[in-house]
């Protein structure tokens, strides 16, 4: 395994190499290869001209060094040659130029002796080809190479952007990620383990060389020591070395970089340090491609940060606290002020149908099929809480409830189907828990993504509370003890005797809807097409 490194080599310019095939294929230079290896993967970074015998101080590497000879003496042997080759390679040179006329009318036969010997491309420059065209044509290449790198960052920022606005950002994100960079993206929880992967797999070395180098970035706990990469500090050492006693003589948590990278069997790996120091990691194995992946990587880690942290700074405490109270007997409407707010929303949101997610053996209607939808994970659901604007997000059984500050409109929002209740006290959240649901009921049935529970006065205001629940239960008394019965029947009658549509919403089939209602009309004695009859019933249902 390489040496891990933190820090980018500053030596490297921003601008993406040229292969120096393409340089080659360029009519207009024509260069020709006369020694050194012809490999593909050759690349040029930037031209520069020397004429010094020993140019290895005034080369950074991965240049094309530019001569035409000037600094050869009269009667230089295989020895000067083999020298002068050799401080190239030695300072990383990509290859050699050498200019015909006005010095040489021929490349030195030793000089392409010790290039192919030291493995260096030499490169013949013809008399009409300037050093200055040369270098310029390195620059345009370059420039078409950023040009086109920028585009590809610019698509992979647009699709990773889209990627985290689906109603599984997380995942999608993984393999948005892992599809632009051909590897695999993973990513860590607090306690190191894989929560999410996307991506071919690299094999278990690679695998395991990716999680340990999630342990460099990944923020310490104060009260847990974590052994130094570096080994132990000498003895002695004093106040400003990492892992020195603390004043209360505990060892310092040592400070963890934002980044790191590694290469292990030809594999670039990479990691990510997300959010605030909230333990999440964002690892990355790929083959090392190009120069732009890195920023394309870093936009993905930046999403996943905003996606698995916290989404209102400063609440986790104030949620805590309120949890605490809520078990030890608090009142609702004690709590409350502690979650920011007085009166609330509850929101019901259930993952939105996709034709490719129905079972293709299931012949019967698009209205009347249950749709069978993954449960959302709790990374997706804490998405969708960020969405609405709260972090108190509760996902079971497929169902993902949020409780919502009343002074935040829900809105649609896309992959997801909604069912909001009116805004409500805290006193009142069990109730708008239940319009929360049926709402959801509603809206999947009528395939719309967002129903919002009515709040207008309605007829049964008028009628005392106490009167109108024993009214209920007396009217529905046959049915009250099966609440499939009335179920059913509240959402039959909520859906204008919809049998498809009530269907939907139960997830059901109609045939069972159909001898349901039957059911529910022998036992009240009631004909269910008079609309007196639905309207009393519907009245009463409202009250128990």
């Amino acid at each position: 395994m390489e040496k891990t490194s933190t820090m980018p080599d500053p030596t490297v310019p921003p601008t993406p190499p040229v292969p120096l095939d393409a340089l080659l294929a360029r009519e207009d230079l024509g260069l020709r290869r006369v020694a050194g290896p012809s490999d593909p993967g050759t690349v040029v970074r930037w031209a520069h001209t020397s004429e010094m015998a020993d140019p290895y101080p005034y080369l950074l590497g991965g240049e094309l060094l530019l001569s035409a000879g000037v600094h050869i003496p009269d009667g230089a042997g295989p020895g000067y040659f083999d020298a002068y080759v050799s401080r190239i390679v030695a300072a990383g040179g990509a290859a050699l130029g050498f200019g015909l006329a006005p010095v040489h009318e021929t490349v030195p036969g030793a000089l392409v002796a010790a290039c192919d010997l030291q493995g260096l491309p030499l490169l013949e420059v013809p008399p009409r080809t300037t050093f200055s065209g040369v270098a310029r044509a390195v620059w345009q290449l370059m420039a078409q190479a950023r040009l086109a790198e920028l585009r590809r960052v610019t698509e992979a920022h647009r699709g990773l952007a889209s990627a985290a606005a689906r109603p599984d950002p997380v995942p999608s994100v993984l393999h948005r990620l892992s599809r632009h960079l051909d590897g695999r993206a993973v990513l860590f929880g607090p306690e190191g383990t894989e929560i999410a992967a996307a991506g071919r797999a690299l094999g278990e070395e690679t695998d395991t060389a990716l999680a340990k180098l999630a342990e460099v970035v990944r923020p310490a706990d104060p009260d847990e020591h974590r052994p130094d990469p570096a080994g132990p500090p000498e003895s002695g050492a004093g106040p400003g070395v990492a892992g020195a006693a603390s004043p209360a003589g505990r060892a310092r948590p040592r400070p963890s970089p934002s980044s790191a990278a590694d290469t292990v069997a030809g594999i670039r790996l990479a990691a990510y340090a997300l959010g605030a120091g909230h333990g999440f990691v964002l690892g990355v194995a790929a083959p090392p491609r190009d120069s732009g992946d890195h920023t394309v990587a870093s936009v993905a880690a930046v999403l996943l940060s905003l996606l698995t942290g916290e989404q209102q700074g400063g609440t986790g405490a104030a949620r805590s606290a309120a949890l605490v109270r809520l078990l030890l007997g608090g009142d609702p409407q004690e709590v409350a002020p502690l979650l920011g707010g007085e009166r609330w929303r509850v929101v019901h949101a259930r993952r939105a149908v996709r034709p490719s997610e129905t079972r293709p053996s299931d012949t019967r209607s698009p209205e009347a099929r249950p749709p069978e939808v993954p449960s959302p994970d709790a990374l997706a659901a804490s998405a969708l809480g960020a969405a609405l604007g709260s972090a108190l997000v509760d996902p079971a059984d497929g169902i993902v409830r949020v409780l919502v500050p009343a002074g935040r409109e829900p809105e649609a929002q896309t992959g997801w189907t909604l069912g909001v209740s009116a805004a409500v006290t805290p006193h009142d959240w069990p109730a708008a828990d239940t319009q929360a649901a049926r709402a959801l009921a509603h809206a999947r049935a009528t395939r719309v993504p967002l129903v919002v529970h009515g709040a207008r006065p309605a007829l049964d205001d008028l009628v005392p509370a106490a009167d109108a629940r024993a009214h209920a239960r007396t009217l529905l008394a046959p049915v009250a003890g099966t609440p499939a019965l009335t179920e059913t029947l509240r959402t039959w009658l909520s859906l204008h005797g919809s049998w498809d549509r009530t269907a939907v919403a139960l997830s059901v089939h109609r045939n069972t809807v159909r001898q349901r209602i039957a059911r529910c009309a022998a036992l009240l004695n009631a004909d269910l097409d008079d609309p007196d009859v639905r309207m009393n019933l519907w009245f009463a249902l409202r009250h128990i």
